[in-house]
């Protein structure tokens, strides 16, 4: 049986998801691919050895399009413009303690309003009102309220992303985001499956903690938005 963990399929995580355990929320043309646009806001392509790739992406998302790419670090197509770059890092489990919390409560589509209004207060990275139908999220209430929250987002054969890991300022330095980034990483273990995730690089003190228990960094990565030409004419690659 092949080991779907092996490294390799990270380099391009998002094509790895849709193409498998994420294949009910793709839209595809060709080598091209998205999540449905209220899941996630993330596009990628299979590769960028063949120049045709950006014809399939033109035709998936339409001209004038902004959108996140993955799946490439090549040169843009002429016609194509850079309108957002991100330096960001890719980590990876080595040893962390996962392990279930007592006070984390699964959430639901019935928490979403909370959940919203945590991530407009905390600003994790993107998280939209189907992004909890792409895996399990945990939450932490005091007195009713969500203050805390993390969960699953990309899902790649073998390997399962831990995002949305936010905490409300009034409680920060009480260990909560700890907490649930080990009881999601349980959840993921308990699938035989081992988790990843991705920060901003400049958000080094989130680095800091993830480090400390038990990721280690695997790759630096760019988080990419890019324009497609206006033009609705068939792209032609120089």
């Amino acid at each position: 049986m092949t080991d779907t963990r092996t490294d390799e399929i990270l380099d391009n995580p998002v094509w790895a998801a849709l193409a498998g355990p994420h294949r009910e929320f793709a839209e595809t043309h060709g080598r091209a691919a998205r999540y449905q646009t209220d899941v996630a806001p993330f596009t990628c392509v299979r590769g960028d050895d063949d120049e045709g790739v950006w014809a399939d992406l033109a035709a998936l998302v339409g001209p004038g399009a902004t959108v996140a790419v993955t799946g490439t670090a090549a040169a843009l197509p002429p016609g194509w413009t850079v309108e957002n770059e991100i330096a960001g890092v890719q980590l990876v489990d080595v040893g962390v303690e996962a392990a279930e919390d007592p006070e984390a409560v699964r959430l639901s589509a019935a928490d979403l309003p909370d959940m919203l209004s945590l991530v407009a207060r905390t600003q994790p990275g993107p998280f939209l009102r189907r992004t909890v139908e792409l895996g399990t999220y945990l939450g932490i209430r005091r007195g009713g309220a969500l203050v805390a929250m993390a969960g699953e987002r990309l899902h790649p054969p073998g390997w399962t992303e831990i995002s949305a890991v936010c905490t409300a300022p009034e409680v920060r330095g009480q260990g909560l985001a700890t907490r649930l980034v080990r009881a999601v990483a349980a959840g993921i273990r308990a699938r035989d499956e081992r988790p990843f995730l991705h920060a901003a690089a400049s958000n080094t003190g989130a680095i800091r903690l993830y480090e400390s228990i038990g990721f280690t960094l695997r790759r630096n990565t760019t988080f990419r938005a890019v324009r497609v030409p206006d033009s609705t004419k068939p792209l032609r690659v120089a």
